[in-house]
């Protein structure tokens, strides 16, 4: 399907930033998100209603159409009927928790308790209709330091026309709003940022390879909700439809959880995303995915896997066999795989350790999961593409479309592709690589090639392999890349770093056994490590 041209970009950019820093000195730069994107959200909504007003009161003028009339009650009353309103995931918003309201009044010395009264409001009239999105705004304002020239400042400056649903009707503004802001703040937050957000030129290389044009879209770790919107991104940029996707999602974070619910309202999206931690409360037990897109929290342990029942179908044997406390990287893999559906597919960011780590009850899963054919593909990322964890990374391709039976892919139960993407990228900053569009379409067209029955696929050296699980059974079940491309670095060598450190720990040791104070108090922080 043919890609629609994208929009052309509205330079916003500098009126954000400016906005955030009205912010500076009263709140730390991690809170920054808790204040902006709230307001933005009810701006969106705001703008949202008054869009559709007007609609209405176009309809009523024109004679052609069936709303039209001079009467001023049947006026009224059309143009307060909800249900015009609703049936375009629209809500009539009251004049006290209008953005022009706040706009109004953004140099009134209450202006901290106006907002919190209009977060009230709209929390309000939200529930009445999507009882899962109460609470999505809570009162913060009238608790902070921020002074009331402060927050004035900042609703005018987030009132300049470039950044108008209204002025720029075809630009998804405030979604890109959102989404700028989802980013920025992540490396504001560092480590914490982990929770709710996923690089985007990730997002979108994930989105690309398994290609989501309809069906139901599970994601059991969505912080934000960036792997969902990408996938709407993919979906208008190929002609679709939103319609024709579901969203299903689940997060441990109620903050979290309140970013994803605002993120996926601004786009006009359906969706039911829950509360609670997927590894040992499924809130969707039965959900059955056509595509699974997912960067869950890497190498979690002390997760409590006793707490599992001895029969949870999510596993594929005994428990302890097939689960370990020192990481839950398999544990995810196999609540993703119980919940694909019979042709389904899984995109999943994992940390490198799980292509290689022989602690039984991941090598165990591992093993299972290539004599069962479930893999389809491993892709290895270069470094430095997150901003929160240096955790080297891969993504992991799970498949249960690997018979040929749909006409469209074509039998490839016994093969593995081994992709090595460890030298593409550009470095954004001195801290950031990102993937170029030319990257992420070299890697889907790779995957692509290879996967489709009209596909032309050949292996390339120090990129792509296609391998044979006999080829990977030779290999004791690793999945590195490297071995089967021929980029095998030290990195990728099969021992776990845990392993690395622990023999460097024993020859400090030997060395230091009758060493002199300093050296003894350098083994001491190794041991901290």
């Amino acid at each position: 399907m043919p890609k629609t041209p994208i929009k052309a970009d509205i330079n916003f950019e500098q009126e954000l930033w400016k906005a955030a820093n009205e912010l500076r000195g009263a709140v730390a730069e991690n809170q920054y998100k808790d204040y902006i994107l709230p307001l933005i959200f009810l701006k969106h909504m705001s703008e949202r209603y008054e869009i559709r007003k007007e609609e209405l009161l176009h309809l009523i003028q024109d004679k052609s159409s069936s709303y039209y009339t001079q009467n001023q009650d049947e006026i009224n009353y059309v143009l307060e009927d909800a249900d015009e309103y609703v049936s375009k995931n629209i809500y009539i918003i009251p004049k006290e928790a209008s953005w022009q309201f706040l706009k109004d009044n953004a140099e009134q010395d209450n202006i901290k308790v106006i907002i919190d009264d209009a977060f009230d409001i709209l929390d309000s009239v939200l529930a009445g209709f999507r009882p899962d999105l109460k609470g999505i705004l809570p009162r913060l304002f009238v608790k902070s330091q921020l002074s009331p020239r402060q927050v004035g400042g900042l609703i005018n400056l987030l009132s300049n026309p470039k950044l108008s649903q209204k002025e720029n009707p075809e630009s998804d503004i405030l979604g890109r709003v959102y989404e700028y802001y989802i980013g920025k703040f992540a490396i504001a937050e560092g480590s914490g940022a982990g929770q709710f957000f996923t690089p985007g030129s990730i997002v979108r290389l994930m989105v690309e390879m398994i290609e989501p044009y309809q069906g139901k879209i599970f994601d059991a770790a969505c912080g934000s909700g960036g792997m969902f919107v990408q996938s709407l991104k993919f979906l208008e940029s190929h002609g679709g439809d939103k319609k024709n996707i579901s969203i299903y999602g689940q997060e441990r974070y109620d903050g979290t959880l309140r970013l994803c619910k605002m993120n996926l309202a601004l786009r006009d999206l359906s969706f039911d995303v829950r509360l609670g931690d997927s590894l040992l409360n499924d809130k969707f037990p039965e959900l059955k995915a056509d595509f699974i897109i997912v960067n869950p929290p890497f190498n979690v342990s002390q997760w409590h896997p006793e707490d599992l029942p001895e029969n949870d179908p999510r596993l594929f044997g005994p428990k302890e066999e097939f689960t370990t406390d020192g990481s839950a990287n398999y544990m995810w893999m196999q609540t993703f795989w119980s919940h694909l559906s019979d042709t389904g597919t899984a995109s999943i960011v994992m940390a490198n350790g799980a292509m290689t780590s022989n602690n039984k009850g991941e090598k165990n899963v591992r093993e299972f999961m290539v004599n069962n054919h479930m893999i389809d593909c491993i892709v290895r990322l270069p470094d430095k593409l997150f901003l929160t964890t240096g955790i080297p990374a891969c993504i992991f391709i799970l498949s249960k479309n690997r018979d040929g039976k749909d006409g469209i892919h074509r039998e490839r139960t016994n093969e593995i592709l081994f992709i090595d993407t460890s030298k593409m990228g550009t470095m954004e900053s001195r801290k950031l690589r990102v993937f170029t569009d030319a990257d992420i379409d070299k890697v889907a067209e790779t995957y692509h090639a290879w996967r489709n029955v009209d596909g032309t696929y050949e292996n390339t050296d120090g990129y792509s392999y296609n391998a044979t699980l006999e080829q990977v059974k030779k290999q004791d079940y690793k999945l590195t890349p490297g071995i089967y491309v021929g980029t095998e670095e030290i990195e990728d060598d099969g021992i776990l770093f845990e392993d690395k450190m622990a023999g460097l720990k024993i020859q400090l040791q030997e060395q230091f056994a009758k060493g002199n104070e300093l050296q003894l108090r350098i083994l001491e922080n190794f041991n901290k490590l």
